[in-house]
């Protein structure tokens, strides 16, 4: 979760009987199957799956110990259980309690308190409820009320129409200032208060703010037979949503990035060229502040420009008198190096190499030997050839060599949109 870096504890709330659902000999509505999994198992794995909180406690009715085990698994492995009462205030206020007993040192700052039976609660809805935590007022999610509300009589006749404006539906994780929210629970406790039917009533009667943040028409609350093939149907929709974006992840274009060279010297009197590091007995030499290696000068560039870095003036200006001389594997080591620092992998290169003399061929095979070592990579991705200019211009007349080099990376990631 991103944000700011505070500490987060989290309790659910499952020690309901959950009557309304229907059947009570299948067990509370929390431990019914949903999507392969008891519905108390996928609102725990939300907040595990987010990372956002260093303690999750999970309350439950004492006599839901095997069934509660039995419905979660190994996520039992990453949570507290602790047992609850008779109403949801009094459950929360054991949750509080719980949180309370870990010590000093781990007690959170904020805690989320939410319905066991909203399974679909989303990480960005988590997000939102985390940008707004402060210390002076609670966080309540809502959504702001679309339908006519009728007030009725105990009759069920109509007797007035009531405004939806600022009429809002709360939903959980409701969040709080940890000490706070403890504060209030075991205040209204002592005053024999055991009617609130969630947190943020609470704190309203003790005159501790609440402020709104967006919630989700996605984080339903299952509680009659309905919402749980409401719920049902929402859980296929979901899974097969991962599936496709599975499948289009599959099929996405991978980072894969050409870049390409080019690079010319003149000949001047001397014994010999240098070509992809090999040094070849020639009546003459190339010209140049390094060695002259026309070859892997050209593949320099290639190589640096896969990652957008310049050219091979950039990192080696002629200028230097550091670089007179030397060796031109140094600029293609240090190409690869670049690539390697942002987790590139080299998957080809190409040099062809544009002279009249001297003959390129009966060297191939030791040029791709040194260039195997220069980029880490096998001979079959090395190809180095080798062409006359017809005789036609500065290379036909034998006053130069230029060469031509193509380098194909693979970078992590993909292409984007």
């Amino acid at each position: 979760m991103k944000g700011r870096i505070i500490s987060n504890a989290a309790i659910i709330l499952a020690a309901g009987r959950g009557e309304r659902i229907g059947s009570p000999e299948n067990g509370p509505k929390q431990y019914r199957p949903l999507g392969g999994h008891a519905i108390i198992f996928h609102t725990l794995k939300r907040f595990l799956d987010s990372g956002a909180f260093s303690t999750i406690i999970l309350v439950i009715h004492h006599d839901d110990e095997m069934l509660c085990h039995k419905a979660i698994g190994d996520l039992a492995n990453h949570i507290t259980i602790v047992h609850g009462g008779s109403t949801r205030q009094i459950s929360t206020l054991c949750g509080l309690r719980a949180l309370n007993a870990l010590g000093e040192a781990n007690k959170p700052q904020y805690v989320f308190i939410h319905d066991g039976a909203r399974p679909f609660v989303s990480h960005s809805l988590l997000e939102r409820i985390n940008d707004a935590l402060s210390q002076d007022f609670g966080i309540l999610p809502a959504v702001a009320v679309s339908d006519t509300l009728k007030r009725a009589d105990d009759n069920g006749i109509v007797v007035e129409t009531v405004p939806r404006d600022h009429l809002f539906g709360a939903q959980t994780p409701q969040a709080f200032p940890f000490l706070k929210i403890l504060a209030l629970h075991e205040e209204a406790a002592q005053q024999g208060l055991t009617g609130f039917t969630d947190d943020c009533a609470l704190a309203e009667w003790a005159g501790f703010g609440i402020k709104l943040v967006t919630g989700s028409s996605e984080n339903m609350k299952i509680t009659w037979p309905a919402d749980l093939a409401i719920a049902e149907l929402r859980m296929k929709r979901e899974a097969m949503t991962n599936q496709e974006n599975q499948t289009s992840a599959s099929f996405q274009f991978p980072d894969v990035r050409t870049g390409n060279g080019y690079d010319v010297h003149p000949f001047e009197p001397g014994d010999g060229v240098t070509l992809c590091g090999v040094k070849i007995a020639y009546e003459k030499k190339l010209s140049g502040h390094s060695d002259a290696d026309v070859a892997l000068h050209a593949l320099t560039d290639a190589l640096l420009a896969t990652r957008g870095a310049g050219d091979i003036g950039t990192h080696f200006p002629p200028s230097d008198p550091k670089w007179k001389g030397v060796s031109s594997d140094i600029f293609v080591r240090h190409a690869v190096s670049i690539i390697k620092e942002s987790k590139g992998r080299i998957a080809n290169v190409d040099i062809t190499l544009i002279a009249e003399a001297p003959k390129v061929g009966p060297h191939r095979e030791e040029m791709t030997e040194k260039l195997k070592d220069m980029l880490g990579i096998s001979a079959d991705r090395i190809s180095v050839k080798a062409t006359t200019n017809e005789k036609l211009g500065f290379v036909g007349r034998k006053e130069g060599i230029a060469a031509i080099a193509t380098a194909t990376v693979i970078y992590p990631g993909s292409v984007p949109e």
